[in-house]
Parts: structure tokens; sequence; C-alpha cells
């Protein structure tokens, strides 16, 4: 599966901006989900993944409130939603997909990765 991630952008602090990933091909469906970031000097690190059905959902402490992971099969697209930016949320976000269907916080535990769109908090 081919992933493309927009939505991307600068949002002042307290703000919200939806971030999506377009999938390409027919066994999307099957695919967890998961959306990682990455900061300036820093490593990747995990936001939130979500089941192939879409049931299921797990997010980072560092989110959980504030950012929510949905997926909309027919569209082959993953969102994820974020309220309350802060700016420590300042990082280059990316999609990736799973066909263990597991809900990893590991980078290694995804198959394909998605380029990144920036998303930038100002304080």
């Amino acid at each position: 599966v081919q992933l493309q991630a927009s939505g991307g952008g600068l949002v002042r602090a307290g703000g919200s901006l939806r971030v999506s990933c377009a999938a390409s091909g027919r066994t999307f469906s099957s695919y967890s989900m998961g959306w990682f970031r990455q900061a300036p000097g820093k490593e990747r690190e995990f936001v939130a993944a979500i089941s192939s059905s879409g049931y299921n959902t797990y997010y980072a402490d560092s989110v959980k409130g504030r950012f929510t992971i949905s997926r909309g099969n027919a569209r082959n697209t993953v969102y994820l939603q974020m309220n309350s930016l802060k700016p420590e949320d300042t990082a280059v976000y990316y999609c990736a997909a799973a066909r263990s269907g597991r809900l990893g916080a590991r980078p290694y535990e995804y198959d394909s990765w998605g380029q990144g769109t920036l998303v930038t908090v100002s304080s």
C-alpha cells in the first residue's frame, strides 16, 4: 500500500488541525494504521493507531484526550484530528500501515510509510 499524507500547516497554540493520509490499493481495509511524528533533532515517536475495522484505537499518553484517529475504509483514508494543540506538538507527522493488523507503537511494526506532513504550532 502507498500512503500520501496531507493537511499539515501552521496553527496557534490551542487551535485544531486535521491531517489526512490517503492510501492506494485494494487491501487498505485489512491494514492497521498509525500516526507517528518526528520533531527536529528527536527520534520518531508514536502518536496513535487504529485497527483495520476502526473499532480499536491506541494513543500515546502525550496526546490522549486531545487527538482522535479515525478511518474511512470506503475512501481509503485515515485521519488524525488534533485539538488543543501545543507548541511541543510541532513535528513532521507520518502515517504508516501495518499488514499484521496489530496496534503497534514501534516504527518497525509498520510496513509502509507516507512522506510526512509538517505541523507547526506557534505559542
